[in-house]
């Protein structure tokens, strides 16, 4: 067989699905999904013409040649980590690296200030570039000119990354001289109130607009409308700190990640609420190209946004505990 038409990336499939002998286990190890470990797998068993792993009343079971070919593959890869950990290890103190990262002014306002002291603590020359969304495309992170995005990917290339960061639920924030604070926060309360919505591209729905402009309803929206109830928006805005400012100014109520306005809870002149009705929540994620997966100088940033988006979501849990147990009519996060 001539070993340069083999795909040696295959190997670190193996691996790791004979450590987790489960699929879904093994993908999440990687950062890929479950279809794409399905595939490696079946690619696997067509390069050994053996079936590697059996379901059994057990679960997944090695066979006798998979058995065979863990030690030594293992083995194998140790070395090559081992090689490029010698010869290509990320000089922090010494690197003047360009890092860009794409993320929305969500994320970017709850991750990246500590990200950055992290940054000027172990890697002082290193330079941070951030951009939004509307700057790059999928196509600009699979083909390695964005080191990551971070945001809430509603899909993404299967070819890419990612990790979970966190997962996100909904707040409601609001001046504390809003006169809706005489009364109980209720559904019918929050309704009869006016609105700010985050609308992060197009057109935001009103009187003269092209309706082939017109965005798809965002996920507060779509789950009133669930309800068959529907909200007055004020005013449209493209960035969640703009937001923040208008409810800060205006008797407005802005529906956003509660660790966006956890960011707020110090600022005497704003009140935060858990809103009167669910909102499914979302997943915060970091996604990279998979030419990128062991690039060192990747590895290190990939380790330090990780750990900053754990401190983050440690510091934020005991405030965000009442936003996840609310008690409030509205969809299911099941049936999302």
């Amino acid at each position: 067989m001539d070993i340069s038409r083999v795909d040696l990336n295959l190997l670190v499939y193996l691996d790791v699905l004979l450590r987790e002998r489960n699929v879904t286990k093994a993908a999440n190890h990687l950062g890929i999904t479950q279809p794409a470990m399905s595939n490696g797998l079946r690619r696997l068993r067509d390069l050994f013409g053996d079936p590697l792993l059996v379901r059994t009343s057990e679960g997944m079971t090695a066979t006798e040649r998979a058995a065979e070919l863990q030690p030594l593959v293992r083995g194998i890869l140790s070395d090559i980590e081992q090689a490029i950990h010698e010869k290509t290890a990320f000089a922090a103190m010494e690197s003047q690296r360009v890092f860009r990262i794409m993320a929305s002014d969500y994320a970017e306002s709850c991750l990246m200030p500590r990200v950055l002291r992290r940054i000027r603590q172990e890697a002082p020359h290193v330079t941070l570039d951030v951009l939004t969304p509307s700057d790059v495309s999928f196509l600009d992170v699979e083909q390695g000119r964005l080191d990551m995005a971070i945001n809430r990917f509603d899909k993404i290339p299967q070819s890419f990354h990612q990790k979970t960061l966190w997962t996100e639920y909904f707040a409601c924030l609001m001046n504390a001289r809003n006169p809706i604070l005489k009364e109980p926060f209720t559904l019918d309360t929050y309704l009869d109130a006016s609105h700010i919505w985050v609308s992060k591209t197009g057109f935001g729905v009103g009187v003269g607009v092209n309706p082939k402009d017109v965005q798809r309803l965002g996920w507060v929206d779509e789950a009133l409308s669930l309800m068959g109830r529907k909200r007055q928006i004020s005013v449209f805005t493209r960035h969640y700190q703009v937001a923040m400012l208008l409810a800060e100014q205006h008797d407005l109520i802005a529906t956003l990640p509660s660790r966006a306005a956890w960011l707020q809870k110090d600022n005497p002149n704003l009140v935060v609420k858990v809103p009167p009705f669910e909102i499914p929540p979302f997943e915060l994620k970091m996604a990279w190209s998979p030419l990128l997966q062991h690039n060192t100088d990747h590895q290190w940033l990939r380790k330090v946004i990780a750990e900053v988006a754990e401190e983050v979501d440690t510091e934020f849990a005991p405030f965000g505990a009442q936003f996840e147990s609310a008690d409030v009519p509205g969809i299911h996060h099941s049936e999302r």
